[in-house]
């Protein structure tokens, strides 16, 4: 793969100016410094995971920007325990408080008719796009719990009137698990394909209930588009 060229290496662009607003975008105004904050969301990765999460980050890249993130204050490097003893990247507390951020920041642009839901689409990514594109009034009276296999990676969604929630790693009372890659899953938690048509072309497989799947994948819809 062809390296991202690095500019102005080791400086970062200042605004000098008060707005908290121009603050920010010095922590997260680079390219990609944004994403790999996003792939952080859901725990701590591996160097590895956050570039298979952003394919068309390089290496160098990736190194650079998790050293200014960092030295921001936004994210830590870890070890893990015994037997894994692997060094991980993760979020600060202060860096969580970003999540809220980054899912206005999608929610609002996929308002716009540039959105491809064709191109990649990273493990995390549809995870976090569950709870972004939740309707509240649907979601209010269902409890439920919804597995995801994508790849080598499960997460177990679930749903207690109304509040949200993500774990990565387990699939434990699960009533039903998707399986396939975040892609397969779009036209149906989008909702613009209804689930039995998805499995009747062999998008992916519900193992379990795939009822309770069904009425799982209508509790989110993509926000409008603008007029063209």
């Amino acid at each position: 793969m062809k390296l991202e060229k690095i500019t102005n290496l080791g400086q970062k662009r200042r605004y000098e100016d008060a707005c908290g607003t121009a603050l920010a975008l010095e922590f997260v105004g680079e390219r990609w410094a944004l994403l790999i904050i996003r792939e952080l969301l859901l725990g701590p990765r591996r160097f590895g995971e956050i570039r298979a999460g952003l394919p068309g980050l390089s290496a160098n890249v990736l190194t650079q920007r998790l050293a200014g993130l960092e030295a921001d204050g936004i994210v830590v490097r870890e070890k893990l325990p015994p037997p894994a003893s692997v060094q991980v990247y993760a979020l600060t507390p202060w860096g969580y408080e970003a999540e809220p951020v980054v899912l206005a920041m999608g929610r609002w642009a996929l308002r716009s008719p540039r959105h491809d839901p064709s191109l990649p689409f990273s493990r995390v990514s549809l995870m976090l796009a569950l709870r972004m594109l939740m309707l509240p009034d649907k979601t209010a009276g269902w409890s439920g719990r919804i597995g995801f296999r994508l790849g080598e990676e499960t997460y177990l969604a679930t749903i207690e009137d109304g509040a949200f929630g993500i774990t990565r790693g387990t699939l434990a009372g699960a009533e039903a698990v998707f399986v396939g890659e975040p892609n397969d899953f779009l036209p149906v938690l989008f909702g613009t394909m209804p689930l039995v048509a998805a499995l009747s072309e062999g998008r992916f497989v519900v193992d379990g209930d795939v009822p309770r799947a069904a009425e799982f994948a209508t509790l989110f819809l993509l926000p409008p588009k603008l007029a063209a």
